[in-house]
């Protein structure tokens, strides 16, 4: 059974989720610390750190820890876990001593970067350390029957990363990792802008930008937005006006290769599944997933029905505090 002292994390390059199975999503902040590098003290965690990014003195400089879902910078994700398990702990009224673990990984990440992230939680002072596979946390988030011998197809962009995975009987079949999601969308919205309008937008701007116009790879309305930012020739504010069918040709490169990893994950299934995958299809959770129109885009280039996850930003979270329950059992299948 859970005790407070039980939790999930899913340690994302663009959010930190926290879920015990008593109050749910206890916490969902943005993976960014604020650090003073004149003392090198940590100035603000989450949030606010966030709202600090393009807006603080030259010494304060909020930085993401977490690269491509892995740990870049591992004193500061020790400092960052710390500040939100403690942030936990009084507000939602949770004992946090010791606590027992679960963190996701991305399934393509190095038997180095598994450590790193063992260890950054360890020194917290977890009791004990499990990690789990990002595309089996999502799919047990999303609900989908993982332990039983049928073809559980899962697709979960996140900021850093985008993961496929085919799991059944609590294993993964089949995966692909790629080291591109919604953080990249960002940049080539960023590169875009610069490069057509000589204009420069912060990651915040860009990440409305997608939020508000974006589109997948299908045919849709031509929407336009106006964006602030400063001009590189005068150095003065400017607004200029994007639209949607721009930000489509700009993301184009990370949708196609989202696209490739999933394709690739279905050749390499073995046939006995590839019938469950033609009735039941793939689920997708994760942040990039609610990018307007990648369902309908999906499902017209894989040919199966293409669902999308009950809560896809809580999906990994979700799956990772639910599978404490079963990690014994996961374990077992994965040896």
């Amino acid at each position: 059974m859970f005790s407070n002292a039980e939790v999930g994390i899913d340690l994302g390059t663009a959010n930190v989720l926290i879920y015990t199975k008593s109050k749910g999503i206890v916490l969902n902040e943005p993976s960014v610390v604020a650090i003073d590098t004149r003392t090198k003290q940590v100035v603000a965690v989450g949030n606010d750190a966030k709202n600090m990014i393009g807006k603080t003195p030259g010494h304060i400089v909020p930085i993401r820890p977490l690269r491509d879902g892995v740990i870049a910078d591992f004193d500061t994700t020790t400092q960052m876990l710390r500040v939100l398990l403690k942030k936990v702990s009084k507000t939602a009224g949770l004992s946090m001593r010791k606590p027992s673990v679960v963190v996701c990984t991305p399934s393509g990440s190095t038997a180095v970067e598994r450590r790193a992230i063992h260890n950054a939680v360890k020194n917290y002072g977890a009791k004990e350390v499990h990690l789990i596979e990002e595309p089996v946390a999502a799919a047990i988030g999303a609900d989908l029957p993982v332990a039983e011998p049928t073809a559980s197809v899962i697709v979960d962009i996140g900021g850093g990363t985008s993961e496929v995975g085919i799991i059944s009987f609590g294993g993964v079949v089949s995966c692909k990792s790629v080291r591109v999601g919604g953080d990249h969308m960002d940049e080539e919205i960023i590169q875009f802008v610069r490069k057509n309008f000589n204009v420069l937008i912060g990651e915040s701007t860009a990440e409305n930008i997608k939020m508000e116009i974006g589109h997948a790879l299908i045919d849709h309305k031509e929407e336009t937005m106006e964006v602030r930012g400063r001009d590189l020739v005068t150095g003065l504010p400017r607004v200029v006006t994007v639209t949607s069918t721009q930000v489509q040709s700009a993301i184009k490169e990370t949708l196609e290769s989202i696209f490739t990893a999933i394709r690739d994950t279905l050749e390499n299934c073995p046939p006995e599944l590839s019938g469950d995958i033609v009735d039941h299809g793939i689920t997708l959770t994760g942040g990039g997933a609610l990018l307007k129109g990648m369902q309908d885009w999906l499902k017209q280039e894989v040919n199966v029905p293409v669902h999308m996850a009950p809560n896809p930003l809580e999906s990994v979270a979700i799956g990772t505090g639910r599978s404490l329950q079963m990690i014994h059992k996961l374990q077992k299948a994965a040896k």
